[in-house]
């Protein structure tokens, strides 16, 4: 440095300036700027003392550096001088070669010969990793140095370069990370990027970068090393600003002769026409043939490529059965662990096969290879934009790609290679493989451009530009991630805070997506063994030969619901062994658990040096976050980086629906497989034979909604109202990328659409009514509505009441448009009232068009008055409703007393359409007279209100004479003839002109109805006398044994009780019991009327006997069998039913039942000596015709047929049980005549039988006409004295018929009797 050493005096900024030139580059710019701003002679000599210190530590790094010699034996050696000398004249240099020409270790020597790499470092970059290690121990090697002296290497994670290092081996990704913090790449004075030819997504990244760097930076050297794989390519991205190419020199490997031989797989096979036709033939079977010629070649090993793992074992099989002396086939592949692939580098003896994926192409060069059998095809990695998936498809290589191969057989002697296709298949095939920037993901690189600020992406010198679909894709993968924003800053998207934190991540963006979030949910730690994991290779190896024990040792670590939680357990496993044993003791325990060792070692590296990198980004350390393993929050860290790889279970297969149409399985290794959740996602999606998914976890779908935010495509239907939120609701289905991550969920409708949510709110809220909030203007409205919806109820017309809309239209215009739901309308309404609490009220005019109805009470009365009681009468206009019309609502216990009479002329404003339907069911004939109904209904109800008129009448007095004779009187007065009110047919008016008696019980509730108010009654028959007799308990009493003025006095016929408050009048009555006698109370005198015939007959019955055996005494013997054979209990059971039927007669003829004690005594006393006379006359009476009675059922029964059959129930019908009580001594009497009747009948029957089935079929036909008539009236009119007179004049009618000479009576006929059936009511 004594060329720069300053005098005492302070040195001067020109002097300064001219030092600069020996100082490292990366500190020229500092030093020129503190000297542009230094003025003060102390300033000068800070800056001077500094530049000496700078230019110490060049001279220092160029001390270090050896003397250089190089290997004669490399060809690369040869062109030294010539590969200098470009490199001196020219800023780039693109050198081609083969594998072996040396020019990876020696170039950068002979850049240091150059004196490059002393104000900055040589940077040579590697595509992998090993490479970048094993290259720099080489070259240290060389110039006999150790590792960190002037030959360093910087890999992920891994730095080994000190101050004196001068060249720098590392990865390209670690050069792509460097430009963050160094945009113009000032550490370096030179870079060489080694394998150029590889065109990885890193390297075409970088020769972009640099393309635009050099004109910035004059003084750097580009070095661009390549096989002999389109060179010319790079030299025209570096040419100059004339267009010139940048220069190429050519350095040959240490290559021998190859014979290409091609062999397709075809056959040709001879038809049975003679023609020959090509068959395909297996590729396996091809490869063993191959290798049959090769091994009559001669010696030396062979080396097949094939696409994939699947392949190379079948193949294995297929060599192995040929059972070829003294040949090794050994399989290649990057799954396999360094034990198996170190076979392949072993001495051996013998042949060997090696079966190899295309890692042996250029990746590995495996000695010993004679021969090379290429079937022709690969597994090449491409990027899928449709599906966002990278794919493994097995695809033809190229014809570099295939050079390459066949190369491999040169290396030590002449070789042979066979291809597997034809020689026009190879030159049809494209010349080069597709770089990889054109088949992968951009992200990556589209982050660093961004984080560097190159601008617009689509400007950038790529060597190839990508696609702008990947673009696209790289793009829509970051705004995935979080970290662009939508905002753009020099034609670029602007990185978000989680974008800057993933760009100073040296990982994959997903990956490092991942821990941003990890630190976020404080499981930083967990998550960074997890991505570690996911970075290299599976520490777990299955060698071919102990699969099932390498399975069996790794199932402990499996969980059931995530591949990564495994990945924890295994972490946790290894870390416990490595506490516990010594370092031999664990190397051993991992290779008997199949633990690749060296894999773990990356591991537990990786891991330490992420968290170095966590640390300087100031994240939480592992000690400073509390807590257990939180394996929830740990997944939603993981997804964060993984949503386009989430899948929806698809039924009960065991398919996902993935993102943007793709389907796929859990790849079979994971333990998820088996039974797969409904939702997960995969760490990586591969296509092979088809679409896997690897390293799985179950994960909820509200995960995915909460991460994915903004991503999540919405889409809504059928909204509905909900009336515990009081808002409209809408479905809601969300999808991610095309998968289902919410069916079916209800979300407020106003944030979807406001007005459609308005619109609901004021229909289902405002209008219907249907939520839970109390307003004062609600109840008033609803109010004024059913008042005018009464109006349309009454007069049966639609239309009055304004409709729903124009309502709508009323609080649309006065509610402000922000009012979607309850929550906002309370909101408002709060202010809006305290200025006018009326400000939503309806005005009662404007609800009701109402002109020229009469919707009066007058016309429409509310309640209806019979006697003293105020019956509620309410109105219905929906036809088929069986409320329809009017309705009269009547509690329960006042039915028994409500009389259906007045009810026919229903109401005033309905009267006109009663009575013009009242004359639609008039006959035919008459109907004529009266037409049109509706003219002449209204003048006859005129002619009604102008007699009410003069008559004074009340609209009560109206309706005590029936509608039918009103109408039929006031039709004669003008002019209608011959109608009288019989002549009109109630029962086909219209139900709704028909009034509905409804039973109501206390709490309003209607519990019968009817337009029959007597079939109303008697259904409920058994609630009204409840009801009435809780009501009167008051007057009923206990029974009692005897009937005395002490102990129930006189029963009186009425009381009066309140019932719902309502006065009704009750009957109380006597009420016989078992042993004694009580009071009950009876909701109508028919009732009690009835109990206190019952009970007095009963008392009377216990207080008056006879002597059975007097009664039946004296009679001639044939008469007294006949009663000793009566069928109901012989002479006692005669003599107890004429007893009955004796004292019931003298007990009505004496003036039916009594009301106190002295009346029953008197009543008593009065019948007691009557009875005895009148029991033996009966049965003097009845003696003989139950002789002949007994000797005409004797004789029946020796006949059969069907008039037998009749005059078998004849004898039935006489002789009931209690038949003196039932038909009474005045009926019976009559039996000798009937009997004889019946003897005259089957003496006629045996000489005319015809004539005699004649006169039964009118007695027949007389039964049926009876029984139809019962059929149309009430329930129980079959007890009726009237029905029962209608049997006995049957009895008559058959004398007539059957034994005329006998007589009857009075005259009967089938005429006469069926008028007597008509008029049964």
């Amino acid at each position: 440095m004594n060329e720069h050493e300053f005098p005492t005096s302070p040195p001067t900024k020109p002097q300064l300036y001219e030092a600069l030139d020996g100082v490292p580059i990366a500190d020229v710019r500092r030093f020129r700027r503190r000297l542009k701003n230094a003025k003060s002679p102390e300033a000068l000599s800070a800056i001077g003392a500094d530049v000496v210190k700078a230019e110490a530590a060049v001279a220092k790094r160029d001390a270090r550096i050896p003397e250089i010699a190089y290997p004669e034996n490399l060809p690369v050696s040869a062109r030294r001088e010539d590969i200098m000398e470009l490199v001196r004249d020219n800023q780039v240099v693109v050198i081609a070669g083969e594998t072996g020409s040396g020019k990876t270790t020696q170039i950068p020597k002979m850049l240091l010969e150059l004196g490059r790499g002393r104000r900055g470092l040589i940077g040579h970059t590697q595509p992998r990793r090993l490479a970048a290690r094993t290259v720099a121990e080489r070259i240290a090697d060389e110039l006999g140095q150790n590792i960190g002296e002037s030959v360093g290497y910087a890999i992920r994670f891994d730095d080994r370069v000190s101050e004196s290092t001068a060249v720098k081996l590392m990865t390209d990704g670690i050069l792509l990370a460097e430009m963050q913090r160094d945009r113009f790449l000032n550490a370096y004075d030179t870079i060489i990027i080694d394998e150029a030819h590889e065109r990885s997504l890193n390297i075409d990244f970088l020769l972009g970068y640099l393309k635009r760097l050099l004109p910035k930076r004059p003084d750097l050297k580009v070095i661009v090393t390549s096989a002999t794989i389109d060179p010319e390519a790079f030299a025209e991205h570096f040419a100059d600003a004339e267009g010139n190419p940048a220069p190429i020199i050519e350095v040959s490997g240490r290559t021998y002769p190859v014979e290409i031989r091609y062999r397709p797989l075809v056959e040709q096979v001879q038809g049975k026409d003679g023609s020959v036709k090509e068959v395909d033939t297996d590729m396996i079977d091809g490869v063993v043939d191959a290798c049959k010629e090769l091994m009559r070649e001669g010696e030396g090993d062979i080396l097949c490529f094939f696409a994939s793992e699947r392949d190379i074992r079948d193949c294995m099989e297929a060599i192995e059965k040929q059972h070829w002396r003294g040949v090794e086939v050994v399989p290649l592949f990057g799954r396999l662990s360094n034990a198996e692939q170190h076979r392949v580098f072993a001495p051996h003896s013998g042949r060997r096969i090696v079966l190899s994926t295309n890692i042996a192409e250029t990746s590995l060069t495996v000695p010993g290879i004679h021969y090379v059998v290429d079937t022709g095809l690969a597994r090449i990695s491409r990027y899928s934009t449709r599906t966002k998936v990278q794919r493994l498809p097995i695809e033809e290589i190229s014809q570099a790609s295939a050079n390459q191969r066949s190369g491999r057989s040169g290396r030590i002697a002449d070789g042979v290679a066979i291809r597997l296709y034809s020689e026009d298949n190879f030159e049809a095939r494209p010349e080069f493989t597709d770089p990889e920037i054109l088949r992968t993901n951009l992200a990556s690189v589209v982050l660093q451009m961004i984080s560097l600020r190159l601008g617009d992406i689509n400007d950038f010198p790529f060597i190839q530009p990508p696609d702008q679909k990947a673009v696209r894709d790289g793009l829509l993968l970051l705004h995935e991630l979080g970290a662009i924003s939508d905002k753009e800053r020099g034609g670029a998207p602007v990185l978000t805070d989680v974008g800057r934190d993933i760009a100073r991540i040296p990982v994959d963006p997903k990956m490092a997506r991942m821990l941003v979030e990890a630190n976020r949910l404080g499981v930083l730690d967990d998550v960074t063994v997890i991505v570690a994991s996911m970075t290299i290779q599976d520490v777990r190896e299955r060698p071919l030969e102990y699969q099932a024990q390498a399975d069996q040792a790794h199932a402990r670590f499996k969980d059931a619901t995530s591949d990564f939680l495994s990945s924890l357990k295994l972490w946790d496993y290894i870390g416990d062994s490595r506490d516990e044993l010594s370092g031999n003791a664990f190397r051993k325990r991992m290779k008997r658990e199949f633990l690749h060792y060296m894999r773990i070692r990356e591991w537990f590296d990786l891991v330490r040096q992420l968290r170095d990198v966590e640390r300087q980004l100031g994240w939480s350390r592992a000690e400073n976050v509390a807590g257990e393993r939180d394996a929830d929050a740990i997944h939603k860290s993981l997804l964060t980086g993984l949503l386009s790889n989430i899948g929806a279970r698809d039924g009960n297969s065991k398919e996902f629906q993935g993102a943007r149409g793709t389907r796929f399985l859990v790849f079979p290794g994971s333990s998820l497989s088996k039974k797969p959740p409904e939702f997960l996602m995969a760490a990586e999606l591969v296509e092979t034979s088809r679409l896997w998914a690897r390293d799985v976890a179950k994960i909820q779908p509200a995960w995915v909604e909460a991460t994915a935010g903004q991503l999540m495509k919405h889409s809504y239907s059928e909204p509905v109202w909900s009336r515990k939120r009081s808002a409209a609701m809408v479905h809601q289905k969300s999808m991610l990328y095309g998968v289902t991550i919410v069916r079916d969920r209800l979300v407020p409708y106003h944030r979807v659409d406001a007005e459609g949510a308005r619109n609901m709110f004021i229909r289902h809220a405002l209008l219907e009514g249907d939520w839970n909030r109390h307003h004062h203007f609600i109840d008033h409205n609803e109010a004024l509505l059913a008042e005018a919806a009464e109006v349309e109820e009454k007069v049966r017309r639609r239309g009055l009441v304004v409709d729903e809309d124009t309502l709508f239209e009323f609080y649309d215009s006065r509610m402000p448009k922000t009012v979607t739901t309850a929550r906002h309308f309370d909101s408002w309404w709060k202010k809006k009232r305290a200025e006018d609490k009326h400000y939503l009220d309806f005005d009662p005019a404007a609800l009701l068009d109402d002109e020229g109805v009469d919707s009066s009470t007058t016309a429409f009365p509310e309640v209806w008055r019979q006697g003293s009681i105020d019956y509620a009468v309410r109105y219905k206009f929906e036809p088929g409703d069986p409320f329809d019309g009017v309705t009269v609502d009547v509690p329960v216990p006042l039915l028994a007393n409500l009389r259906p009479e007045g009810f026919d002329w229903l109401v005033p404003g309905l009267r006109s359409e009663l009575a013009a339907e009242y004359i639609r069911t008039l006959p035919k004939a008459l109907r004529k007279t009266v037409v049109p109904a509706p003219d002449f209904a209204e003048r006859a109800l005129e002619a009604i209100r102008e007699k009410q008129d003069d008559d004074g009448a009340s609209e009560a007095d109206l309706r005590e004479t029936p509608f039918a004779e009103a109408l039929a009187d006031a039709l004669h007065s003008i002019g209608g003839r011959g109608i009288n009110g019989t002549d009109f047919n109630p029962s086909a008016l219209p139900e709704h002109l028909k009034v509905t008696f409804a039973a109501i019980d206390r709490r309003g509730k209607v519990v019968d109805h009817d337009t029959d108010l007597g079939a109303l009654k008697r259904r409920q028959a058994g609630k009204i006398k409840s009801s009435v007799s809780k009501a009167g308990r008051t007057s009923e009493s206990d029974a009692v044994a005897k009937w005395t003025t002490d102990s129930l006095g006189a029963v009186p016929e009425t009381v009066t009780t309140t019932i719902d408050g309502n006065e009704v009048d009750a009957y109380p009555a006597l009420e016989a019991t078992k042993n004694g006698v009580k009071v009950t109370v009876h909701p109508t005198k028919a009732a009690a009327d009835a109990s206190m015939v019952t009970a007095t007959l009963t008392l009377l019955l216990r207080e008056v006997t006879v002597n059975a055996g007097q009664m039946t005494k004296g009679l001639p013997l044939r008469q007294k069998v006949a009663v000793d054979r009566y069928p109901h209990g012989g002479a006692a059971g005669l003599v107890e039913d004429a007893r009955v039927a004796v004292i019931r007669d003298l007990m009505f003829s004496s003036g039916g039942p009594v009301r106190s004690p002295e009346e029953f005594d008197a009543l008593v006393a009065e019948i007691r000596p009557q009875v005895a006379g009148g029991v033996r006359r009966v049965v003097v009476t009845l003696a003989p015709a139950l002789a002949e009675y007994a000797n005409i059922a004797a004789e029946l029964e020796q006949w059969e047929g069907p008039a037998i059959d009749d005059m078998t129930s004849q004898l039935r019908f006489f002789l009931p049980k209690h038949a003196v009580t039932v038909h009474g001594i005045g009926h019976l009497q009559h039996l000798p005549r009937y009997i004889d009747a019946m003897r005259i009948r089957l003496e006629d029957m045996r000489l005319d039988p015809d004539r005699d089935a004649d006169r039964q079929s009118v007695i027949d036909s007389v039964k049926a006409y009876l029984a139809q008539r019962m059929n149309a009236l009430p329930a129980g009119r079959t007890k009726t004295k009237a029905y029962k007179d209608v049997l006995w004049l049957i009895e008559e009618l058959r004398v007539s018929l059957f034994a005329q000479r006998l007589g009857t009576p009075k005259p009967v006929s089938q005429r006469r009797i069926e008028k007597k059936i008509d008029a049964l009511r």
